[in-house]
């Protein structure tokens, strides 16, 4: 594996090899390369991304704390199991979360951020309805990292990460079932449109509207 595909850092922002490994494992666990509730393999870890024990154990007590990896006693490490208690869980989570941050978004953006903004909306403006999943979930997931930049608020930002991540898992659960990936990134260009234009009620509605739309596509196919 030689690129990090989930919620993908610069690569300057990655300081020690415990947090690329973290990046690393954690993308095999959401794009369900490491299935829900299989059994970790250290050595195999070690092998296929060419790093060290330490550095791996490191990253699984990590990602331990974000729920992605089970630790049992005298049995190992599992990948967490995934079912519709945790989206209804997550979405709930996520309404107040992102609806937040979309309103400070909006009231925050500097005049740099704002413009970078209709970069984005061109970008969705180009999406094409046979783009690769790849593609639109990486812009899906640029567009969720811009607003929660806009925020200003590294604490919350933290918190919006994880809480996006464990429903990005969801969504690879089920991305070959629910309808056109283009139409759900398409919905952001109004987010995008709010921030850059200032206005926090509307940043808001969209997203939690956003929200509560991805929870009922995916509960169709669940």
């Amino acid at each position: 594996m030689t690129s990090l595909t989930v919620l993908n850092p610069d690569r300057t922002e990655i300081r020690s090899l415990s947090e690329r490994a973290y990046y690393l494992i954690r993308h095999l666990i959401v794009s369900l390369q490491l299935p829900p509730g299989s059994s970790i393999d250290e050595r195999r870890l070690m092998t296929d991304l060419g790093l060290g024990r330490t550095p791996i154990r490191e990253a699984l007590r990590r990602l331990a704390t974000e729920d992605l990896v089970a630790v049992y006693p005298r049995r190992g490490m599992f990948v967490t199991a995934v079912d519709a208690g945790d989206l209804a869980g997550v979405t709930e989570v996520r309404l107040v979360l992102e609806g937040h941050a979309a309103r400070l978004a909006a009231e925050r953006a500097t005049p740099a951020e704002r413009e970078h903004a209709a970069t984005l909306i061109a970008e969705v403006d180009a999406c094409h309805p046979d783009a690769a999943h790849p593609a639109l979930i990486d812009l899906d997931q640029r567009i969720h990292q811009y607003v929660h930049r806009c925020t200003h608020n590294p604490f919350l930002v933290a918190t919006l990460e994880n809480y996006f991540v464990l429903a990005l898992r969801i969504w690879f659960l089920v991305l070959d079932r629910v309808g056109r990936l283009d139409d759900a990134v398409r919905e952001h260009r109004n987010l995008l449109d709010a921030v850059r234009r200032g206005d926090p009620d509307r940043a808001e509605r969209v997203v939690r509207k956003h929200i509560t739309g991805f929870e009922r596509e995916i509960r169709k196919v669940l």
